[in-house]
């Protein structure tokens, strides 16, 4: 099994964007999640590779956006995050996993393989 490599995060005021890239390979299902002290992992976001189904919690809906890139051969799962919030700060954690029913689950409990975790932090 071979282990997610996290890219990005980093500092940004409010209102900015950044993106976060997630190389996962052999895996159908990749996700981000978030975290932050005191906190449980909470799900941002999924993409079903082989078809292109994509999940986004509520609090990133119209503002995040999850997708394949390719870049010199290398294939990422690409988490673009725009119109950021103070409460969007926390370590982001890219895990990757196999489909369930042509479709991916998005607790983080469904997923065996995770990176390291990356932070964002948006502040003024």
């Amino acid at each position: 099994q071979v282990q997610p490599l996290e890219y990005g995060g980093g500092s940004v005021q409010p209102g900015g964007s950044l993106a976060l890239s997630c190389v996962a390979p052999g895996y159908s299902c990749v996700a981000w999640f978030r975290q932050t002290p005191g906190k449980e992992r909470e799900t941002v976001a999924f993409l079903y590779k082989q078809r292109g189904t994509t999940y986004y919690d509520d609090s990133v809906k119209g503002r995040f956006t999850i997708s394949i890139s390719q870049d010199s051969g290398k294939t990422s799962v690409v988490l673009q995050m725009n119109s950021l919030k103070t409460e969007d700060s926390g370590m982001y954690y890219c895990a990757a996993g196999t489909s369930w029913f042509n479709t991916c689950k998005p607790q983080a409990d469904a997923y065996k393989n995770w990176g390291q975790g990356t932070q964002v932090t948006v502040s003024s």
